[in-house]
């Protein structure tokens, strides 16, 4: 099957393509054509490339003619069937429509006979097929009848074989067909997501199994059915089956393109990106390679290239000189709001909001304790670990007093704040235990500033806390949530409180660790900073060897703290955000956020 026709399509209608993904995967349907998320794979990409010739033109498909009396004279012999391709056709009986591949028809005898194209080789199962397959095939007939033929008959042809398998178009196909439909189209207003596949093959080639994340599913519903298990896993794997199984890439293929050389222009050349100044090339990316635009201070972009991103789901990020966060360029994005609706309703509920802090604050805190403990030294190191380990203990989410709480009480917003306050104090008293100090007295630190920072080290966490809030605010965006309406922190006008919230965990176990690293290997130095009474400004080379050793931490292969397999910190942020999505969907119980030991 090529394209479906779905432009203009009535809200409660169904399509063949959709009939396709109904019986091969609920969860994908409500994915593809409910919450509109699609991804590309080289299954679909091989798929496209063989349905070219097919959608090259649509053709109409001949009228069926009324049977004629019989000759006297026998004719010679039959006439050739009319071939007609990429045929669009709808029933408005059944209330559904869809764009067929192929059909051989015979309007004198009134059959026609549809085939569909398929990618693969003729599967090695009793009726050379798969169910999804024969009832899209199915479908197809019904709408040939629906239009005066006769169609007791198809076929598939299998483009990695060149062979075709019939299908006929008996009792059992068409009434399975006939309740796929009816589900469909009750399932297309329906906005619960079905649950996912359980330890399937078919999630293996599966282009949305990274948004699905159907092992992941299981898991947290069956972590939530355990309570001695702990809500913050370490990396020593599960007490419960099997890890999941990671269905995605361990890295994403694209990455983002900074931009900060002052004078520059964005622009494009087909599929690939091109930064000039003064009339000379001095960048380009392809746009394949390519996950967002970052733009720092006075860098044009040309609406050709604005266009092109926006066209491919790409923001454009805007950073002033001095790394201030300005805000996002993009399109339309995820065309539902039923993610945005949940996550509203959430806010709006004290209940959830404690529910949903009090777990992501405590892993924001232990993530600063594993820090100190990998790279401290001294008193200073011993204090804020004990001081630390005790200030968890009473907020313990995996504490029973707490989940009694929580259920029956709600924190107060500013009790919570005030306890990562008092947490957060401890930790950046020890913060200078962690530095090369006594090698570069330039990096001494005594207490976080900001606005502006007035000292290096402040200077860099600041530049780095703005790129870990960008990371955040994309991948939030790029699911369909509000980045600006806050569970955590506060909404206010221009300040991004979701992506705030998100960010926490993660400012130590990046964001911090980003900065101890650039500054213990030396890949920033002293004579990279300005400084004087009114603050500290970071220099281009400082920003350069920042931004390199931020893409190094984000490229880093990690055993994922609650699932036990491997992949990068890029990917733990874009996977944690759709759990997000799924946690206020109610489609999982509990989010787990990332802890390192």
């Amino acid at each position: 099957m090529g394209n479906d026709v779905s432009s203009n399509l009535p809200e409660d209608w169904a399509t063949v393509d959709m009939l396709n993904r109904f019986t091969f995967c609920p969860r994908l349907f409500h994915l593809m054509y409910v919450e509109g998320r699609w991804e590309e794979n080289q299954y679909t990409l091989e798929g496209k490339a063989i349905h070219r010739r097919v959608d090259r033109v649509d053709q109409l498909l001949p009228e069926a003619l009324a049977p004629e009396p019989a000759p006297d004279v026998e004719p010679e012999g039959d006439a050739p069937p009319e071939i007609a391709r990429s045929v669009s056709l709808a029933d408005e009986t059944l209330g559904f429509m869809g764009k067929l591949d192929l059909v051989s028809a015979d309007p004198e005898g009134g059959e026609a006979i549809p085939v569909d194209t398929k990618r693969g080789r003729v599967p090695a199962v009793p009726l050379r097929s798969y169910p999804p397959e024969r009832v899209q095939l199915m479908a197809q007939g019904l709408l040939l009848r629906a239009h005066g033929y006769r169609s007791d008959h198809g076929y598939l042809y299998f483009a990695g074989s060149r062979t075709r398998v019939r299908v006929d178009f008996d009792a059992e196909l068409e009434q399975q067909t006939l309740e796929v439909i009816a589900a469909v189209r009750e399932g297309r207003g329906n906005p619960v997501m079905p649950p996912p596949l359980e330890d399937s093959p078919k999630c293996w080639g599966c282009s949305l199994c990274g948004i699905c994340l159907p092992d992941e599913t299981h898991e947290l519903r069956e972590s939530n059915n355990a309570p001695e298990k702990p809500q913050a896993a370490s990396t020593e794997g599960h007490d419960l089956g099997t890890d999941p199984r990671r269905l995605y890439p361990a890295r994403d293929r694209a990455t983002p393109f900074y931009v900060q050389e002052q004078g520059a222009r964005i622009g494009k050349t087909g599929e690939r990106l091109t930064v000039h100044k003064d009339g000379e090339l001095i960048g380009e990316t392809r746009l394949i390679d390519t996950s967002q635009v970052v733009i720092f201070g006075n860098v044009q972009i040309s609406a050709q290239a604005t266009h092109l991103l926006m066209d491919k789901g790409k923001p454009i990020v805007h950073f002033s000189t001095g790394a201030w966060f300005h805000g996002l360029s993009h399109g339309m994005g995820i065309e539902n709001s039923y993610s945005r609706a949940a996550q509203y309703a959430a806010a709006a509920d004290p209940q959830i909001c404690s529910r949903f802090t009090i777990p992501l604050i405590h892993a924001k805190v232990a993530n600063q304790r594993a820090l100190i403990l990998r790279n401290g030294s001294g008193e200073a190191k011993d204090r804020c670990v004990s001081a630390l380990a005790s200030h968890l203990k009473t907020l313990d989410p995996s504490a029973e007093s707490i989940q009694r709480q929580s259920q029956t009480t709600t924190p107060s917003p500013d009790f919570l704040r005030g306890w990562e306050g008092q947490a957060a104090a401890h930790y950046f008293a020890a913060f200078s235990s962690m530095l090369k100090t006594g090698e570069l007295p330039d990096f001494d630190f005594t207490t976080r500033n900001r606005r502006p920072p007035k000292d290096p080290v402040n200077a860099l966490l600041s530049f780095t806390y703005a790129l870990l809030v960008k990371e955040s605010l994309v991948a939030l965006w790029s699911e369909g949530l509000d980045p600006w309406w806050g569970l955590y922190h506060r909404p206010r006008h221009g300040r991004p409180a979701l992506a705030l919230d998100f960010m926490e965990p993660f400012r130590p176990i990046l964001a911090d660790s980003v900065v101890i690293t650039a500054i213990n290997t030396g890949m920033v130095r002293p004579k990279d900073f300005e400084t004087n009474a009114n603050g500290c400004a970071m220099k281009p080379a400082a920003k350069k060897a920042l931004l390199r050793a931020w893409e190094q931490r984000l490229d880093q292969i990690y055993t994922h703290p609650e699932f036990n397999y491997r992949c990068s910190w890029r990917t733990i942020l874009r996977i944690q955000a759709r759990l997000l999505v799924r946690l206020l969907r109610g489609d999982i119980p509990t989010l787990p956020w990332p802890v390192v030991r």
